[in-house]
């Protein structure tokens, strides 16, 4: 019989059930694809703290071009903080090869990819129509700025419940 009520079943307690019993036992998502988070040795070692340094890189940038006269695409884009982070992402991407890390890697720096490429398709969009475009190229503009917050924050939001970005 279950020791705690309302909680997480563990393998052993299981095991001992019987199958009507089985059915009424909350049991913890499991995504086969990762390892699961609390068991992973990189939930608080040193890869965990540096994908929250790398967040925190990319949040400065956006709260530069949100307090300051800089825009936030220009600050996540150009900004000196989000370049680091984005080199510190390759840097560190094959250490975190094969963890439940590895997701927000790969979250980070398709941000900023994808991120650049709408913003040069938009820039693209102004030079072709000769400037008359920026009358609607501001639009894409402030929802990819808006894409940014989003992206860093759920990211951020999930590895701080140790969560990884996809399927868990």
């Amino acid at each position: 019989m279950l020791s705690r009520l309302g909680e997480l079943a563990t393998p052993e307690e299981t095991a001992a059930l019987g199958e009507n019993e089985l059915a009424s036992v909350p049991l913890e998502p499991h995504n086969s694809c990762m390892p699961e988070p609390h068991l992973d040795a990189a939930a608080s070692g040193p890869l965990f703290n540096w994908t929250q340094a790398i967040y925190g890189l990319h949040a400065f940038s956006l709260l530069t071009g949100i307090l300051g006269a800089a825009t936030v695409i220009g600050a996540f884009l150009t900004g000196w903080p989000s370049l680091v982070a984005v080199v510190l992402n390759y840097v560190k991407r094959s250490d975190v090869r094969g963890t439940w890390l590895e997701s927000h890697f790969r979250w980070q720096i398709r941000t900023f990819w994808f991120g650049l490429l709408w913003v040069t398709l938009c820039l693209l969009f102004v030079i072709v129509t000769f400037g008359i475009g920026l009358l609607v190229a501001w639009l894409p503009l402030v929802i990819v700025s808006m894409w940014f917050i989003y992206r860093i924050v759920r990211g951020w939001l999930a590895l701080r419940e140790r969560r990884p970005m996809y399927g868990g």
